[in-house]
């Protein structure tokens, strides 16, 4: 026998002897690598494994693997108050020279004030009167510039970081991780759609016609001799509770086979997305570390809160449904992509 005397070549025929001993896992890099091991990460590779499987009962046909995505509390921080809340009474503040009414009127009297008690009190009605007075009486290309520069500027309190850098490093991996395998991700927010629309591309990865959210009403109309959409102080759409499955519909058409919420405002949309055949994946957000984010909801006896509020109904529900529960004490290494090493 003629001995190979061509390292290269020893190295090429040592190499692939290795790779046929070596496990198919090891072959792949993790792709949820902010996860810990466990039922929550080893429920979605187990998923997107069946359904991408062909020739077995659960696969779905790649225009059919559709995503969806609560934002608020499943995909960013939602606490101490909404986001996009706190850009509605940031507009306040920043409008009272023209609306001397408001010192008497409340809502905005109370949010001119700065009463942050009796804010965490106002009701669905006032939001939407806050909303009415801050989100219209302009352009869609106006607002869009608003939201903007305002997220470029403004940052959270608490730390003390623009509010697009307070995503969730784990949820990033599972957007991107569906995409890989062939998922359509789209965002399905009780939040304003067009403000949710400015952020979506360069955080999420997904475009304007992938952000279903809430809206107002627009008008068609010339201004300044040049074609325009007008915001109108007129609530539109709801896309909350009962309101997800309807918007999903509406401007999908199709039933998701993965749906990810963290509040009691997702649970039509999780039920929805269950009622379909074969595999899907259903999995809520529990925020239950104070120390790296907020612990507020049911399990443990953590405090209710009507911010991303989760009930322990919903809690028995997703028990008694198989909807897999994340804990982000547990379940995730990092919670913002600025942790990573």
């Amino acid at each position: 026998m003629i001995a190979n005397k061509n390292p290269m070549c020893r190295f090429t025929i040592t190499t692939i002897a290795l790779l046929l001993f070596l496990p198919s896992w090891a072959l792949a890099l993790d792709p949820l690598p902010s996860w810990n091991d466990g039922a929550a990460k080893q429920s979605i590779i187990e998923f997107v494994s069946k359904v991408t499987t062909a020739g077995t009962q659960d696969f779905v046909p790649e225009h059919d693997r559709i995503a969806v995505f609560d934002n608020d509390g499943t995909l960013w921080v939602e606490h101490p108050l909404y986001t996009q809340a706190v850009f509605a009474l940031d507009r306040i503040k920043a409008l009272s020279s023209e609306h001397p009414e408001w010192k008497i009127t409340e809502p905005f009297k109370t949010v001119l004030e700065a009463d942050t008690t009796a804010m965490t009190k106002f009701t669905p009605q006032d939001w939407v009167a806050i909303v009415a007075a801050t989100h219209s009486g302009m352009t869609t290309e106006e607002f869009a510039e608003l939201a903007k520069e305002w997220l470029k500027t403004t940052k959270n309190p608490r730390f003390q970081r623009p509010y697009t850098e307070l995503v969730y490093q784990p949820m990033l991996e599972v957007l991107e991780y569906l995409r890989s395998n062939g998922f359509k991700t789209y965002v399905v927010t009780g939040g304003g759609q067009e403000f949710v629309r400015t952020l979506g591309s360069n955080i999420y990865g997904v475009t304007p016609s992938q952000v279903v959210g809430s809206s107002v009403v627009t008008k068609y109309e010339y201004r300044d001799g040049k074609p325009a959409l007008m915001r109108l102080p007129k609530v539109f759409f709801i896309d909350d509770k009962a309101g997800k499955p309807v918007g999903i519909n509406l401007f999908i058409g199709k039933r998701p086979y993965a749906a990810f919420g963290n509040s009691d405002g997702d649970r039509e949309m999780l039920e929805w997305t269950g009622a379909g055949k074969g595999a899907r994946l259903k999995m809520l957000v529990h925020h239950d570390d104070a120390e790296r984010e907020y612990a507020y909801g049911p399990a443990g006896g953590l405090p209710e809160t009507r911010v991303g509020e989760f009930t322990n109904d919903l809690l028995t529900e997703a028990k008694d449904k198989g909807w897999t529960v994340i804990s982000i004490k547990n379940d995730w290494k990092v919670v913002f992509p600025f942790e990573k090493k």
